[in-house]
């Protein structure tokens, strides 16, 4: 799969181009909920919480266009449709992990000293 027409201009290196594919606050996020399952439109909008119907609408199109989601319609009535990450989205979502494991790492992790509700402690005995 090449690239699309809607992305006019040269890149400067292989970063820029990624990024205006996933750029924005929802599309990472879209990748990271298809990665677990297929999901209809208004189980995305749920798993995304404050993300608008047009956002989102609006993403899912882009994201198809650039081959990342493929967009399943089954004849069916009421309709259905459902979407899934191609091996294209696949690949993307592997190639996230490590700047998902850096924020959960540097940006998530409390400073030092400090801890975490989720943090094993061990028990204190004798204190008051």
């Amino acid at each position: 799969m090449g690239t699309t027409g809607r992305r006019p201009g040269a890149y400067v290196c292989g970063i820029d181009a990624a990024m205006d594919v996933i750029g924005g606050k929802w599309k990472v996020l879209i990748l990271w909920a298809l990665h677990e399952r297929p999901c209809r439109f208004g189980e995305l909008r749920r798993e995304l919480p404050g993300v608008t119907e047009k956002v989102l609408a609006s993403h899912l199109r882009e994201m198809e266009a650039d081959g990342l989601v493929y967009r399943e319609a089954y004849d069916e009535v009421p309709p259905r449709v459902e979407y899934s990450l191609t091996p294209r989205g696949v690949s993307l979502n592997a190639a996230l992990e490590p700047l998902g494991a850096w924020g959960s790492a540097n940006v998530l992790s409390p400073a030092p000293g400090q801890m975490r509700e989720d943090d094993d402690v061990p028990l204190v005995t004798g204190a008051a």
